[in-house]
């Protein structure tokens, strides 16, 4: 293990985590398990971008004590941003649990292979 890779573990479990959400994603058959590696992925993502945006010594951009440097405060956009993905990652992850328990309403299963083989039955 180099000296980068014990600096930067953040970013490397961020990798880990998205590697593996997308394994999760592209091998599992079940629908649940494929919304579960989604995720994953997403979380992978958020941790990436908040060890990116944070700045060791620095505080959040809140003016107090009359301090204006820049130099004192941390970039407030990536934590912006993960706050929108997260907020967005919920109404997907919500509106994916509701199609999928349609699917399951009408197949009798989450096997995304027997869902496509009974479109292909039917003709869809």
């Amino acid at each position: 293990m180099g000296p980068n890779l014990l600096a930067n573990y953040g970013e490397a479990v961020s990798m880990i985590l998205f590697c593996i959400g997308f394994a999760n994603l592209l091998l599992q058959k079940n629908l649940i398990k494929k919304i579960i590696g989604l995720n994953i992925m997403d979380s992978g993502t958020y941790l990436f971008l908040a060890e990116k945006g944070y700045i060791e010594g620095r505080v959040a951009p809140i003016v107090v004590d009359g301090i204006q440097d820049v130099e004192a405060y941390i970039n407030p956009i990536p934590s912006g941003l993960v706050l929108t993905g997260i907020v967005v990652s919920v109404s997907v992850t919500a509106l994916m649990l509701s199609l999928t328990v349609r699917l399951y309403r009408r197949y009798h299963t989450l096997n995304l292979d027997e869902i496509s083989m009974r479109l292909k039955k039917e003709g869809l």
